[in-house]
C-alpha cells in the first residue's frame, strides 16, 4: 500500500469544505507568486534590502503555498491539478488500494480510479 491513510466515502465527501478551503489558499498564494508587478520590482529592487515590499509578497506567496501543501500532505490528500481542483482521497476497494477522485464544481465524490490510471481513468462509484 502506498499510503498509510485511507478514505471512506463519507470522510471524503466530509473533507471537501476542507479541501476547498485550501484551494483557495493555494491559489492565492500562488497568485502572489506570479504575481508580474511584485516579480518585476523584486527583480530590479537592491540586494541589500532583499526586495522591499515586492520581496515580502514573493515570500508570503511561497511560504502560504508551502504551508497548505503541507496540510494536504499530512492528510494524504492528493493534489493533482490546483487550476481545476482534481484531489484525490486514498481509499481500499475490494482488498485493492484505489484513489476517490473529486473535481472542484462536482458536489460530491462520485468517481474512483486505480492509482496509476489517473483522470482519465475515472469510473463511476
Amino acid at each position: 500500500m502506498r499510503h498509510e491513510r485511507h478514505y471512506s466515502l463519507e470522510q471524503a465527501n466530509a473533507a471537501l469544505e476542507w479541501v476547498g478551503e485550501r484551494l483557495e489558499r493555494l491559489r492565492s498564494a500562488h497568485a502572489r507568486l506570479t504575481d508580474e508587478e511584485a516579480r518585476t520590482a523584486l527583480g530590479e529592487a537592491s540586494p541589500q534590502n532583499g526586495g522591499g515590499e515586492p520581496g515580502t509578497v514573493v515570500s508570503r506567496g511561497f511560504l502560504g503555498l508551502q504551508a497548505t501543501l503541507r496540510e494536504l500532505q499530512e492528510m494524504e490528500i492528493v493534489l493533482r491539478d490546483l487550476d481545476r481542483g482534481l484531489i484525490d482521497f486514498p481509499a481500499v476497494r475490494e482488498g485493492e488500494e484505489i484513489y476517490l477522485c473529486w473535481e472542484e464544481g462536482e458536489d460530491e465524490v462520485g468517481f474512483w480510479h486505480e492509482l496509476d490510471a489517473g483522470h482519465a481513468g475515472r469510473q463511476p462509484l
